[in-house]
């Protein structure tokens, strides 16, 4: 589905909901969400914001459908449809996943592990979290906030890391999310929690975690296939994975696929900055046996 938009929507403000800061995008269709019915063969692909969804995505959908005409043919955006997301009077993600004729149905959400609907976890369904280091991840979200018109403003650069620091992001604090879901795990055998630097470090590798996860056992050959199709620069060129066709945001500023890199940081931090974040980040990340890395 293409969208039109009759008018460019409005940058929204931030406010606190249940505790997370959200933006009425996500929050308008609230009920119908959490009332979502969940299938038991559903797939729900969580992150945090700009932590490799759409490559997990992409990789899901290759798994499972192939190299087919809706890879040339449907963006990765309605065949991955975000479960939360509303824009009035144009289309509710909800009913996109209502109306997906695939089975199973890739749904993406970037919902704190508290607001998921609790039919997935009722259907017992298989869940792939994708995790991003802090530094990247945030240099990742400050440029897609920059050229996003459904995104909150982001302000400069040196107040976004106090944002970020603080939590006051869309879908709340990276901390609480990474930790929440990393928790979650502890519990709930159907989730396999990855890492977007050991997916850089060596896609084929967690291919087959994913494979081994999911109950699929391609060929080698189709294994090589999908490694093949979801290279970054691959990607980033293609209309139907890069959200070149999305109305909301402008390329002029910066694409939405930009760099896929580890340690990207290095380029926006300062010494000082850096410094500082590391000390917060001491005192947030309690969990030793969570650990990211900001290098590979």
């Amino acid at each position: 589905m293409s969208f039109d938009l009759a008018e460019k929507p409005t940058r929204p403000e931030l406010f606190d909901f249940h505790g997370v800061s959200m933006t009425h995008y996500f929050t308008d269709n609230w009920e119908n969400v959490q009332n979502f019915q969940a299938r038991p063969d559903d797939i729900l692909i969580a992150t945090y914001p700009k932590a490799g969804t759409t490559w997990v995505s992409y990789i899901l959908d290759l798994l499972y459908f192939g190299q087919t005409e809706r890879q040339t043919s449907i963006p990765i955006y309605d065949r991955v449809p975000f479960l939360e997301l509303i824009l009035p009077s144009v289309f509710t993600g909800k009913d996109m996943v209502d109306d997906l004729p695939t089975s199973p149905r890739l749904i993406k959400t970037h919902l704190p592990v508290q607001f998921v609907p609790k039919s997935f976890w009722e259907q017992n369904c298989r869940i792939v979290y994708v995790a991003r280091n802090a530094k990247d991840n945030m240099v990742s979200f400050f440029h897609f906030d920059r050229m996003n018109v459904v995104e909150p403003e982001p302000g400069d650069w040196s107040n976004y890391i106090h944002r970020f620091m603080e939590g006051k992001m869309l879908f709340g604090s990276w901390y609480d999310h990474v930790n929440g879901w990393w928790k979650k795990k502890q519990t709930y055998s159907k989730l396999h929690y990855m890492f977007y630097e050991d997916l850089i470090e060596d896609t084929g590798r967690e291919i087959d975690k994913l494979c081994c996860f999911l109950g699929l056992s391609p060929s080698v050959e189709e294994k090589k296939r999908v490694t093949a199709g979801v290279q970054f620069d691959d990607m980033k060129k293609d209309n139907m994975a890069n959200y070149s066709t999305n109305p909301v945001m402008d390329f002029k500023i910066s694409p939405f696929m930009r760099k896929g890199k580890v340690g990207d940081w290095r380029n926006h931090f300062t010494v000082a900055q850096n410094e500082q974040f590391d000390e917060d980040y001491k005192k947030k990340m309690k969990d030793a046996t969570l650990q990211f890395r900001t290098e590979i």
